[in-house]
């Protein structure tokens, strides 16, 4: 919880009081008042220094799922069967656009499963990197005025 001021003092009594729950950390920019609040409720506190570190080590997280997501094989494999003959072809985007490009009849099963894993892959990557980005959003205008990381 960031902020001990009227607000914040009112969450976490409601916090405490109708989810029956310690399991909170406050964050304050004056640490005397979130310890005080926190030895009230007996919650656990913590400096801003905190904040700090969690937007540098969320800053490495979405470098490292950028990195991983570039690592993969773009596009995706799929069939079309035209006249009763299979074909397979590589769907990718370029400049916002959405191509086919022909790969063949046959393709190896290790490389449908390449795909395959690399589709899995690329939506959670996805999906973690969106949830690091808001996070990192939420900790720059928590931290602002403050001196940037």
């Amino acid at each position: 919880m960031v902020g001990t001021g009227d607000i914040g003092r009112s969450t976490c009594q409601n916090l405490v009081e109708y989810l029956e729950t310690h399991n909170i950390t406050l964050v304050n920019r004056t640490i005397e008042k979130a310890a005080l609040l926190a030895k009230e409720l007996n919650l656990n506190y913590a400096t801003y220094d905190l904040l700090k570190e969690e937007l540098e080590n969320s800053l490495r997280m979405k470098e490292n799922y950028e990195r991983e997501l570039d690592k993969l094989p773009k596009g995706s494999l799929i069939q079309k069967k035209v006249k009763g003959h299979v074909y397979f072809y590589l769907v990718k985007r370029e400049n916002g656009e959405v191509r086919f490009i022909y790969k063949d009849k046959k393709i190896p099963d290790s490389e449908i499963k390449r795909y395959n894993e690399a589709k899995k892959y690329r939506a959670q990557y996805k999906k973690l990197l969106s949830e690091c980005k808001k996070q990192i959003k939420f900790l720059r205008s928590t931290l602002r005025g403050k001196k940037t990381v």
